[in-house]
């Protein structure tokens, strides 16, 4: 006997669920509310998500709509496949943020998106590690002032000209290997941006692309991990970072340090997580400040840096030492 498509469909979705369980549910638990959700969708909508699913986000995937209309009490459709799908221990869904690509309006409509892709984990503050400290307590930073006159050298290249900060973009994309930076500033007119090293679906940003001479194999290396990348988006007066590769990447700017900090605070951002990168309200706060700890500082700048970290918890005191990052320079005017 032929099974039916949309059995089949099911099945397949029901096998690519996460390996492990969340710590307040199994498997089996979950089985009859999202078997209950598969019935509520479309032959359509079921290949939508099954695409999503199978691509982990990869490709542009459209919205999977679901009518709320009716549903019985139970975890929303969102949380439901989030968890299923892609973190087994999520817990409420005021821990999810919707991407920018996203066309479901939220609220209290009556018909949603449950596209777990199209939803990320919010960031969330995090103890610092206490300061990295070489074998030896004797370091002398003698070295730390050529540090910071080299640094200067570094950022003069890519500050915005006035004449450019009335152009029709909100940001220019500036790609560094260490000192370096490698191919012309990019700049930004979309709501988001792709960047990444692997030729999604999509349009963007692509580091690969960018020819350099006499790359190392560190570089490369870091290269590599980048994959999916990352997605950069403006909302409502923010600009938002959501890490869609399988490694971390770590984020500065003035906005994410705790008032009064003496330096820049860097942020591990987890795959498949978002963080507001930039706050344009309070920028316009911190007008001549400075981050003495690591050379001049545009305050409407934000750094990152693809899989290795930087600053007084890690081994890289600068993000000069970072093989691979990215200097994002926001358009005051834009």
């Amino acid at each position: 006997m032929f099974r039916s498509r949309r059995a089949s469909l099911v099945q397949r979705l029901w096998r690519l669920r996460c390996a492990t369980p969340g710590p307040d549910d199994s498997h089996g638990a979950l089985k009859p509310a999202a078997h209950a959700l598969f019935k509520k969708l479309k032959d359509t909508e079921l290949e939508l998500l099954l695409r999503a699913v199978e691509s982990r986000g990869a490709g542009e995937s459209g919205c999977v709509w679901v009518e709320l209309r009716g549903s019985k009490p139970g975890l929303p459709a969102s949380l439901l496949l989030c968890r299923l799908y892609r973190w087994p221990d999520l817990r409420h869904s005021h821990e999810l943020k919707r991407l920018s690509c996203c066309r479901s309006p939220g609220g209290e409509g009556t018909v949603h998106c449950c596209n777990p892709h199209h939803l990320s984990r919010l960031t969330t503050p995090e103890t610092p590690p206490p300061p990295y400290c070489k074998a030896s307590p004797f370091a002398i930073p003698s070295k730390c002032p050529n540090n910071l006159d080299n640094k200067r050298k570094v950022w003069q290249d890519t500050s915005l000209s006035q004449h450019s900060l009335k152009d029709a973009y909100w940001c220019k994309l500036a790609y560094w290997e260490y000192r370096l930076r490698v191919g012309r500033l990019y700049p930004v007119h979309e709501d988001f941006v792709n960047i990444f090293s692997e030729l999604p679906a999509g349009n963007g940003f692509c580091v690969a692309q960018l020819a350099s001479r006499n790359r190392s194999q560190a570089v490369q290396r870091a290269q590599r991990k980048i994959g999916l990348g990352l997605v950069l988006s403006r909302e409502a007066g923010n600009v938002w970072a959501y890490n869609r590769s399988d490694h971390p990447v770590f984020i500065s700017s003035p906005t994410l340090s705790p008032p009064g900090s003496p330096g820049l605070a860097v942020h591990k951002i987890l795959p498949g997580y978002s963080i507001k990168a930039f706050d344009y309200e309070r920028a316009n706060s911190l007008a001549g400040w400075q981050d003495l700890s690591d050379g001049p500082c545009d305050t409407h700048t934000v750094r990152i840096s693809f899989t290795k970290g930087w600053g007084p918890s890690y081994s890289r005191r600068f993000i000069t030492s970072c093989p691979c990052w990215l200097e994002v320079l926001l358009n005051t005017h834009g």
